[in-house]
């Protein structure tokens, strides 16, 4: 803990806007928030690394603000850190994991997050003292893994579930999970509307041969940070698969909902015909659709990026490898789209992407996850060119995963990256975080955090592989999370605050 109290120093709008560092999720830092120039970046040195006590995975993004970070973690705990010295000013307890970022008002004074259970909450910046808590739905897999997003007096929490895995069960009655979006009060907690990724409600179509009810549709759950569109008044979002056959029309799909009433303006969908639940992957169980995948979810969040003419156009980066552009003037008309890497169930881009200065930046992850994945495998990070979607460059990851201390390791990027003026940071599955030179991909700095360190705490931690969430440079340092014990990657429970060396 730290020995000073917190200083007042957090009043004021917050800098970067949650998870996509913008409203536009282009999660691009400018130089006056960034403070940290191309010439500095291979100076970069650990400043304090931070544990999170019992943890194998650490994927709240922190937040930065007034020279305070705010971060949750797996046992449910949100710190308050010194940006300067990583001590802790306060914690708050949530009921269970933490793994949304954290999301602040306009004033910087209350904080929002969720929880894995399906709980918003809303607390005092200053010192953590809870606001209101509210479930934001009945459903009893709902979870809250994409960050929700504040904008005027409202939150925008995406729904994701944990279904996908209960359908593993044969006897578990499948599905009835609808993504959606959920708008609430940021004063009192209130539900104001919720809006559905398939406006169908699931209904009985039979039975299983336990005699349970089968149910459809379901799934197409939103796990990214919604992106808010405020000249339009909309509200963007990528889907995942259908749980149930036939698959919905809005699994793999962007949506465009209206921000004031949730109504569905419009969807563009990318994949057709894509169902699957956990019951495929263990061998064909009962409540397997009969697509049984290829789940290829748009996990990334659109991007709303504005080209050199001025035109604004929407982004979105799917599993499948594939990027595409939507027109948002003209109901998601498709403009372009590119095949950049193999993809597949663990493959393509995965968690987000990044946009400025004339680029899109794609990470690929392209592991080999089921053995079955077809083509070459290209892990790496490739920039775009927005108006396109031509490669302007292509940087392969480099493969240190051939030592044996490293039995879970590999090159690919999953995590999103992060740009500023002349630079992209990407971290890796391998544990490494690099930045490479926006004008032609060249590496500028490579760090390797999978390995032991000594935290502020005084105790040892580990690094592990960077997963989910990406990098985040305000103030002059760079912060990120370390370890990821989910799906073969490598755990570890630490966060990392970098800053240029004198």
């Amino acid at each position: 803990m730290c020995d000073a109290p917190m200083p007042v120093r957090t009043a004021g709008k917050p800098r970067l806007e949650g998870w996509g560092l913008n409203l536009e999720n282009t999660r691009f830092a400018p130089a006056e928030i960034a403070q940290l120039t191309a010439a500095e970046v291979p100076k970069l040195a650990v400043k304090w690394v931070f544990a999170y006590p019992g943890a194998s995975r650490a994927r709240s993004q922190p937040s930065i603000h007034g020279g305070v970070v705010y971060v949750g973690s797996q046992d449910g705990t949100v710190y308050a850190l010194d940006l300067a010295s990583g001590c802790a000013y306060w914690t708050f307890k949530a009921d269970t994991e933490v793994r949304s970022a954290v999301s602040l008002d306009e004033s910087g004074q209350r904080l929002f997050f969720g929880d894995i259970r399906g709980h918003l909450y809303a607390v005092q910046a200053k010192d953590g003292a809870l606001i209101w808590r509210t479930l934001v739905h009945d459903h009893p897999d709902v979870t809250l893994t994409g960050t929700p997003r504040y904008h005027q007096g409202q939150i925008y929490a995406p729904l994701s579930s944990k279904e996908w895995a209960s359908a593993a069960d044969p006897a578990y009655s499948c599905c009835t999970f609808r993504g959606g979006i959920v708008a609430v009060h940021a004063e009192d907690g209130r539900i104001l509307w919720t809006a559905y990724s398939i406006p169908e409600a699931p209904t009985p179509v039979g039975k299983n041969s336990s005699g349970l009810p089968r149910f459809a549709p379901a799934g197409a759950p939103i796990w990214n940070s919604p992106t808010l569109d405020a000249k339009r008044q909309r509200l963007y979002s990528g889907t995942g698969e259908a749980y149930t056959s036939p698959a919905a029309a809005t699994s793999d799909a962007v949506l465009a909902f209206d921000m004031q009433t949730g109504a569905l303006a419009w969807w563009r969908q990318s994949l057709a015909g894509d169902a699957w639940n956990m019951a495929c992957f263990i061998g064909g169980g009962e409540n397997c659709p009969v697509e049984n995948g290829p789940d290829l979810d748009i996990g990334a969040p659109p991007m709303l990026v504005r080209l050199a003419d001025d035109r604004e156009i929407l982004v979105a980066g799917q599993k499948s490898g594939h990027v595409f552009a939507l027109d948002p003037d003209d109901n998601g008309k498709l403009l372009w789209k590119v095949q950049i890497g193999r993809g597949g169930f663990a493959g393509g881009v995965h968690w987000g992407m990044a946009a400025g200065e004339g680029r899109i930046y794609a990470p690929i992850a392209d592991t080999e996850f089921t053995g079955e994945e077809q083509g070459e495998p290209k892990p790496g990070l490739f920039a775009l060119d927005p108006a396109t979607g031509k490669t302007l460059w292509y940087a392969p990851a480099p493969d240190v995963c051939t030592t044996a201390d490293r039995p879970a390791c590999d090159p690919g990027f999953s995590a999103p990256p992060t740009a500023i003026p002349g630079v992209v940071f990407a971290g890796a599955f391998d544990g490494h975080l690099r930045a490479y030179a926006a004008s032609d991909g060249r590496l500028l700095w490579d760090f390797d955090t999978n390995r032991p360190f000594q935290t502020v705490s005084g105790e040892e931690g580990r690094g592990g592989s960077i997963e989910s969430d990406g990098p985040v440079v305000a103030e002059g340092h760079v912060l990120v999370n370390s370890g990821y014990l989910f799906g073969g990657r490598m755990p570890g429970n630490l966060l990392f605050a970098f800053a240029p060396s004198k």
